[in-house]
C-alpha cells in the first residue's frame, strides 16, 4: 500500500486586484474584485514506503503550498490526498503522530530557551514518556553529533547547530512520514552534508517515507532516486534523477587536451563544437552517441586528457 496518494489535487487562491492610483485604492478599500488563481492544477502521484523523493520547481512552482496539503495545513480545492491511510485535512490524532514537517525557514524552538526543554513540551503534545524521550534524545543527538549543545540557550547556537535540533524536535515522535521544505535552507557546505547524512541514516534505520524539497542540488542527487517536477502548479516530471537529466539535458559536454594542434574544420566533425584553441576544445554529444564519439575521438587524434561532465541540473 502506498503511503502517500495524490489524486487529481488542486489548489486555488482569491487574490485581490486592484488598480492603480487613488481612485484605483478607493474602489480597493470599499468594494474589492478578486481574482483566482491556481496554485497546484491536478497533481497525481504515489509515493511507497521507505522512498526519498526529490520534489523540484522554481519559487512559486507550487511546492510549498502541495507540501501544506499533505499535512492539513490548508484543504484542497479539489482532488484527493491520504497519507499514511489518512486523509491529512482531518487531522486525527494518529495521523499526526506519523507524520512531521519541517520548513527551513520556520523554527518551532523557543529562542531562549535551551533547546532540551522545547523537546520536553514536544513530548507532552505526543504524549512521550520520559523514558522514551530521554532514550530518543540521546539516540539523535548522537546521529547529529549536537553533543552538548541542547543544554544551551537556541539563540547561542550556531544557524547549522539550529537546524540539527529543529530536526530532532521535529522527529522525537519518531514519525514515519517526513515532509522537509528546504531543509539545508542557509547552511554552510558542512551543515548541509551533515543534514544528508543525518536524514539517510534516519530513513535507512526506520524505513522512513521522505518528501523533499530543496534548491540545492547536492541534496537531491545524495538523498532521492526518484524526483517529481512541478511547474506553474502543474507536474511536468515523475521519474529518475537520470531520466530528468536525459529529457531536459540530452547531451553531455566532453572536455579534451591535445598533444598537437587541429583546426576547427577538423573538430567539428565530431560534435557540437562549443569552443577552441591551439591545445583544447569542448563539445556537446547526443547522450546516445557519448560513447561512439569518446571512441572515434580517441582513435583519431592525439589526446592528452579527456573529461566526460555531466550537465547541471
Amino acid at each position: 500500500m502506498s503511503t502517500i496518494v495524490v489524486e487529481h489535487l488542486s489548489k486555488m487562491y482569491p487574490v485581490a486586484v486592484k488598480e492603480s492610483g487613488l481612485k484605483g485604492t478607493l474602489t480597493h478599500f470599499f468594494k474589492r474584485n478578486y481574482r483566482q488563481v491556481k496554485a497546484v492544477q491536478d497533481v497525481s502521484f504515489k509515493i511507497e514506503p521507505g522512498e526519498v523523493v526529490g520534489f523540484l520547481g522554481a519559487n512559486g512552482a507550487g511546492k510549498t503550498t502541495t507540501l501544506k496539503m499533505l499535512t492539513g495545513l490548508i484543504h484542497p480545492s479539489e482532488g484527493r490526498v491520504t497519507v499514511a491511510g489518512h486523509t491529512p485535512f482531518d487531522r486525527r490524532a494518529a495521523f499526526l503522530k506519523q507524520v512531521t514537517l519541517v520548513m527551513g525557514q520556520k523554527q518551532q524552538l523557543i529562542w531562549d530557551l535551551p533547546a532540551v526543554d522545547s523537546f520536553r513540551i514536544n513530548a507532552a503534545v505526543y504524549g512521550i514518556s520520559d523514558n522514551a524521550l530521554d532514550r530518543r534524545i540521546g539516540e539523535l543527538s548522537e546521529m547529529l553529533s549536537l553533543g552538548d549543545k541542547l543544554t544551551q540557550p537556541v539563540r547561542k547556537l550556531s544557524l547549522g547547530e539550529r537546524m540539527k535540533a529543529e530536526l530532532l524536535a521535529a522527529l522525537l515522535h519518531q514519525p514515519q512520514v517526513l515532509f522537509l521544505d528546504e531543509p539545508t535552507l542557509g547552511l554552510d557546505v558542512n551543515a548541509q552534508v551533515a543534514v544528508r547524512e543525518f536524514l539517510r541514516e534516519y530513513n535507512q534505520r526506520y524505513q522512513a517515507t521522505v518528501l523533499l524539497t530543496s534548491h540545492y542540488m547536492a541534496d537531491i542527487t545524495a538523498l532521492c532516486k526518484r524526483v517529481l517536477m512541478i511547474h506553474q502548479g502543474q507536474l511536468i516530471y515523475d521519474g529518475s534523477l537520470e531520466g530528468l537529466v536525459d529529457r531536459f539535458s540530452p547531451c553531455r559536454e566532453i572536455s579534451i587536451e591535445f598533444a598537437q594542434t587541429y583546426s576547427k574544420d577538423q573538430l567539428t566533425l565530431y560534435g557540437d563544437l562549443q569552443e577552441s584553441d591551439k591545445h583544447s576544445a569542448r563539445f556537446l554529444v547526443p547522450q546516445e552517441a557519448l560513447t561512439r564519439t569518446v571512441a572515434k575521438l580517441l582513435g583519431d587524434l592525439e589526446i592528452l586528457d579527456l573529461t566526460v561532465i555531466d550537465p547541471p541540473i
